[in-house]
């Protein structure tokens, strides 16, 4: 039997202005996009960042540990500490602590000013991206919400595919401090749209989990079981992730246009697989699109291990580069199935609290993982990373199939 789940409203308390243009929507989803930009982009550019501020690779690289732990546990915590207020001066305020944020680190000339901006970052973005779904919500009309929804998460995807080859290709055009300063523009535009385009009066009454509520959807055993799909699968992908770029170097003896092609590839490969996920989970459920995922996501993984330890440069280059290409299709691939399982899990009601539930561990995931790629890379080479990264996705189709083999039958 499914586990009942609390009923957690997620509708405002009184009646809310409407919104009947998508203009402010479309500014939220520019918010989520650049969001999703500055998440990604560092990784092709740690080389870079790395050798200006005359650090090892795997120093420069906690500028993404910090990020997404930062996030993973600012976001649920800031959340319920912030449920009083009101969601639209709430989300103006993220954005544009964000965009300020990414000034800040685009004229930072040392590690510990960029650290300290990254950490501002991920707070205003923890922030944003949980009350953009909240607000949206609660403001379109419910024969529009649908729509508006997915115009706000597309942010977050389009940056996918597009802000992270752009953020590369920026970076190594005119440095990696210009993808913050690109970011920044962005994100003020955004914060713009917002305070012009929401109405004053909405956000208020919006419904907020507390952490009580939170924590008992946390507590249910299949969302536990589901999260601890998320957490492996969001380790592996970032053991890997962060050290795409001295991986290309050191394998394909890529500069920063070979480094910045390969990562164009990875980006579409990765939007793709977001939406034949999206697509497959529809018409053959969840449990058909996690499994397969995550057995080409553990051997893309060993493929870049075992062309990094065994092939020269010249026959490396067609494994390796479908290996990105299945890499970036089955690791998002993944994703839309994963939060549709993870609804199930909770229950419908829940759906809110089980889906910030699954950033959180996502984050901490992607946290672990770089920290664990940071390790490997120091004292290592390269095909450490590929190997401890399809092992971590290795245990987690283990627990899928365990999961699947225990679930009664009648469930």
């Amino acid at each position: 039997m499914k586990p009942q789940s609390q009923s957690i409203p997620a509708q405002p308390s009184q009646s809310l202005p409407q919104q009947r243009g998508l203009l402010p929507i479309y500014c939220m989803s520019l918010g989520a996009f650049a969001i999703g930009t500055e998440g990604f982009m560092i990784a092709p550019l740690l080389p870079q960042i790395a050798g200006d501020l005359a650090l090892p690779v795997s120093q420069a690289a906690m500028l993404v540990t910090m990020f997404t732990l930062t996030l993973a546990i600012s976001s649920p915590i800031l959340t319920v500490m912030t449920g009083a207020l009101n969601r639209r001066n709430l989300l103006v305020g993220a954005m544009a602590i964000f965009a300020a944020a990414n000034i800040v680190a685009w004229r930072s000339t040392g590690f510990s000013g960029i650290m300290a901006a990254r950490v501002l970052l991920a707070l205003s973005a923890g922030l944003y991206l949980p009350n953009a779904s909240a607000l949206v919500g609660a403001i379109v009309a419910p024969d529009r919400r649908g729509r508006a929804l997915a115009l706000v998460t597309g942010g977050a995807t389009v940056a996918i595919a597009l802000g992270l080859p752009l953020g590369s290709i920026i970076g190594h055009a005119l440095g990696w401090r210009a993808t913050f300063l690109c970011v920044g523009v962005l994100a003020a535009i955004a914060a713009l749209g917002l305070s012009f385009g929401i109405a004053k009066g909405a956000g208020n009454g919006i419904r907020v989990a507390s952490a009580s509520e939170r924590l008992r959807v946390a507590a249910q055993p299949a969302v536990v079981k589901a999260l601890s799909l998320t957490f492996f699968w969001a380790m592996g992908a970032f053991t890997a992730y962060p050290f795409i770029a001295p991986y290309l170097q050191a394998v394909l003896d890529f500069g920063d246009e070979g480094v910045s092609g390969a990562v164009f590839v990875w980006g579409v490969s990765a939007a793709v697989g977001m939406v034949l996920g999206g697509s497959l989970n529809d018409r053959l459920g969840s449990s058909f699109v996690i499994g397969p995922a995550l057995t080409l996501l553990a051997m893309a993984f060993l493929t870049l291990a075992a062309s990094a330890a065994f092939l020269p440069p010249d026959r490396a280059l067609i494994p390796v580069m479908v290996s990105i290409v299945v890499w970036g299709v089955s690791v998002w691939g993944f994703y839309p199935a994963q939060m549709a399982q993870l609804i199930s899990a909770g229950g419908a009601p829940a759906a809110p609290v089980t889906l910030s539930l699954n950033t959180s561990v996502m984050y901490i995931g992607f946290s672990v993982g770089s920290a664990l790629g940071s390790a490997l890379i120091m004292d290592h080479s390269v095909s450490a990373i590929g190997l401890a990264a399809a092992v971590a996705e290795s245990i987690a189709l283990v627990l899928f199939v365990l999961h699947r083999l225990r679930r009664p039958r009648n469930g």
